[in-house]
């Protein structure tokens, strides 16, 4: 599937703004999931590119404003075509960090022994295969996937951002953040490595999911074999998922994180428009 994506965010503040710089995770990545045909980034300053050691393209950017400016607003927008590949089944290259880093317990993400319990009375063909030292299968990840939707309902504006693993699992209300922090946290909890995932969804009647989020969970370490699953949807992903990024939770792989000086109180604004390439749309280069 050929997709176009606009994705267009806009800062305002009560004050005028002094200095800001940003890190953007917002350029998605070739793989065997994608083929990113071309992409641009627009920001008010010089765009630099930043090392990162999971495979995402990250950048950053400063912005240093004149007192006389009055300076009050900051845009940033991506824009570019994806072609999706339906791929949910991949093998990570050597150069990215090994499998095993993925148990750690981060912020948003910490492995509990109440998820590993609820695994085990939710799951049992899954956690039978753990105990006998076996490697996950697919349909027992899914499955687990789908319980994790049922344990944690979606419901939106339940939750924000800062909302922890075990605190969504305990409400049992998020959204697609919550619901992936939930499945990276109760396979760490049972000793599958797991990733979360940032990125865009297509739907015509899911619009609200543009961007969204989901879960990686590894079937063999040795081999650095991996699967995508899409908790909301109960299901790999498809062609519908574009991949923006992909970390330990999402404190490390927001789409746009920074520091500022000056602008007094912030606020906000995203929108987020996917739609099927079409003729009228105007080819770009590669730059994936």
């Amino acid at each position: 599937m050929k997709l176009v994506i606009h994705h267009n965010t806009l800062f305002r503040y009560s004050q005028p703004l002094l200095y800001t710089v940003q890190t953007l995770h917002l350029w998605p990545v070739s793989s065997v999931c994608q083929t990113v045909e071309y992409w641009e980034i627009r920001t008010p300053g010089t765009l630099h590119p930043q090392p990162d050691t999971e495979g995402n393209r990250v950048h950053s950017f400063s912005l240093v404003a004149r007192p006389e400016q009055n300076l009050r607003e900051n845009s940033i927008s991506a824009m570019g075509t994806v072609v999706t590949h339906g791929v949910s089944e991949f093998t990570d290259p050597p150069t990215l960090p090994h499998p095993s880093f993925y148990l750690r317990s981060t912020p948003l993400a910490e492995p509990h022994p109440r998820m590993a319990l609820w695994a085990m009375q939710t799951v049992p063909a899954l956690m039978a295969a753990r105990a006998r030292g076996e490697l996950p299968c697919v349909a027992d990840l899914v499955a687990l996937a789908s319980a994790v939707a049922d344990k944690v309902q979606y419901r939106k504006g339940s939750t924000d951002v800062e909302t922890t693993a075990l605190e969504a699992f305990d409400w049992e209300l998020g959204v697609c953040q919550d619901q992936a922090h939930v499945m990276v946290a109760v396979c760490r909890s049972i000793g599958l490595p797991a990733r979360y995932v940032s990125g865009y969804f297509y739907a015509a009647n899911e619009p609200d999911l543009a961007s969204h989020a989901w879960a990686d969970v590894c079937l063999d370490p040795a081999a650095r074999r991996w699967i995508s699953l899409d908790v909301t949807h109960r299901c790999p992903t498809d062609k519908r998922h574009i991949r923006l990024a992909a970390a330990t939770d999402y404190t490390a792989c927001l789409p746009i994180k920074g520091l500022r000086r000056g602008g007094g109180e912030e606020s906000m604004v995203v929108d987020i428009r996917i739609g099927p390439w079409t003729d009228a749309d105007k080819p770009g280069r590669t730059q994936g």
